[in-house]
């Protein structure tokens, strides 16, 4: 038998400190929990093994933090992979401290397997799971944050980490599908430019030169206008580049502004083909997270500003903080998010059905399948549309560019043949 020496908070908050005979930790944290305590801390003598590790995450971390780096943000599939196999390993019947112990040896990609460590001492000295996930706010965002405490509170830990792993994996799917549908024109464009910038630097001067030699001959229009572009081409295309260069950087640095990205985020969901979209995926993003938040018991309040952080969009977020603002005064969620003029009238009308029948998350669950459905069949139609356009255009400078050689050498053909 091990002696522990514990601080606790008893049923009407007072702390109260004392020590403990148990054959480990675990078992004494269990026994002071039957007796109505909730354990801050429990030391004993087999802390010099935790404190090592503690020190050794501490050195592994410290060059980080002296240099002001921050972990690396895990990305969305990785974070849902991790919740889904912690949630598997407590629905398998493993306590929490052995479920993160086996999270240590589990291949998690994204997820360091010294924030484990870190989470399995916390837990073990009696601390909440969301407290100590707290210390890793570049891994687990508020959303998750809230959720796993209002999991906590309720008991039913499975199912949150279920639903949150089920979030995350529906959000990583979106992002996938954009990026699919993105890739093959945006591949096309940039392969396009290439070829054009290749052929009028350096291929097109070639022939530019042998029909400089040839005396006596006038060249097609077409040909002069080429002649023309090919020698701005090969003799200033570094400038070309860092005008190139700079504009993107201007835009960049505009956009970043908060008067810039007011106005692009603005733009966005008004412009044609873009707009069908970006709205789709936003409006779907801010009724999955709020579905999700407001599902598991998390306050009204808080869920809207969680999910205001969630949506990219400031025009969105603007909306939202407006709508938290009227929360307070009393109002319902749906007057004021159609007051703001954001918001379709869809979205609007079924959050304030839901409010009726006292079922918001169910209502906005249904409005986020909506929406992804809406994307799903807008990304086809966009991608349907742009791709031809993009084939047509580069097909156009290079038949213009091929016309303007063929044009010249026919020339130059009949007039040797006279």
């Amino acid at each position: 038998m091990a002696v522990f020496n514990y601080t606790a908070r008893d049923a009407s908050g007072g702390q109260t400190s004392g020590t403990i005979n148990s054959p480990d930790r675990n078992v004494a944290v269990s026994e002071l929990m039957s007796q109505g305590l909730t354990p801050i801390s429990v030391l004993g003598d087999g802390d010099s093994t935790l404190a090592s590790k503690r020190s050794s995450l501490a050195n592994e971390e410290a060059p980080a933090r002296r240099f002001g780096q921050r972990r690396k943000k895990p990305k969305l599939q990785d974070l849902a992979n991790f919740t889904r196999q912690l949630a598997n390993l407590l629905k398998a019947g493993m306590p929490l401290t052995g479920a993160l112990n086996s999270m240590k040896d589990l291949d998690s990609e994204g997820i360091p397997k010294s924030v484990c460590a870190q989470l399995l001492a916390d837990v073990k000295e009696g601390r909440n799971l969301s407290a100590s996930m707290g210390k890793f706010p570049d891994i687990f965002p508020d959303m998750y944050l809230n959720m796993v405490k209002a999991g906590e509170s309720s008991g039913s830990m499975v199912e949150v980490l279920q639903r949150l792993a089920d979030h995350y994996e529906r959000f990583a799917e979106v992002r996938g599908k954009i990026i699919s549908a993105l890739v093959y024109p945006a591949f096309v464009m940039g392969l396009g430019f290439v070829l054009i910038f290749v052929f009028m630097s350096y291929i097109l001067p070639k022939f530019m030169k042998i029909f400089e030699d040839m005396q006596g001959v006038t060249l097609p229009l077409s040909t002069q206008i080429l002649q023309g572009m090919s020698g701005f081409f090969a003799a200033w295309w570094w400038l070309i580049l860092m005008v190139g260069g700079l504009f993107a950087f201007l835009v960049k640095s505009y956009i970043s502004s908060p008067r810039g990205r007011e106005r692009f985020d603005g733009w966005v969901l008004t412009a044609p083909l873009i707009s069908r979209i970006v709205r789709p995926n936003l409006f779907g993003q801010f009724s999955r997270t709020l579905g999700a938040l407001l599902g598991n018991g998390v306050p009204v309040l808080t869920a809207l500003k969680i999910t205001e952080s969630v949506v990219q969009n400031v025009v969105i977020q603007q909306a939202i903080a407006k709508t938290r603002e009227g929360v307070t005064d009393g109002k319902t969620i749906a007057q004021p998010l159609a007051r703001g003029g954001v918001f379709p009238k869809l979205l609007v009308d079924l959050i304030h059905i839901g409010e009726q029948t006292g079922d918001v998350p169910t209502a906005l669950n249904n409005l986020a399948e909506t929406y992804d459905n809406e994307l799903t069949v807008n990304l086809r139609t966009v991608t349907t549309l742009i791709e031809p356009i993009l084939i047509v255009f580069i097909a156009g400078a290079v038949a213009f560019m091929l016309v303007g050689v063929l044009q010249a050498m026919f020339k130059i053909t009949s007039t040797i043949g006279r």
